[in-house]
């Protein structure tokens, strides 16, 4: 299996407050998303992201968001195999310390 590329939460939100145009994509469940959600962010339940491979492009990099990193993990793996540039987010939502709406 080819590595996932990962980015820190600090890295995220640097990239956020620097105004960085970025994909971002939660796959944690409607209630989870419910507790807070990065602004931006697409929400997509990782058990919904097969049937909505039509919204990514391959020509985009998306990073992949979940509670603790594991669940975006998994998703990363699956959308590389299919041929799209995925960065997961370590340790999810858990360590996010920006701004959720």
């Amino acid at each position: 299996m080819d590595t996932i590329k990962t980015i820190t939460t600090e890295e995220l939100e640097e990239k956020l407050t620097n105004e960085e145009k970025l994909e971002l994509v939660d796959v944690r469940e409607d209630e989870e998303v419910a507790e807070g959600i990065i602004p931006g962010a697409k929400h997509i339940p990782m058990n919904s992201i097969p049937e909505n491979l039509d919204y990514f492009s391959k020509d985009k990099e998306y990073i992949m968001i979940c509670r603790s990193g594991r669940r975006s993990e998994n998703v990363c793996y699956y959308l590389q195999d299919q041929g799209y540039k995925v960065v997961n987010m370590e340790g999810g939502m858990l360590n996010w310390h920006g701004k959720t709406i």
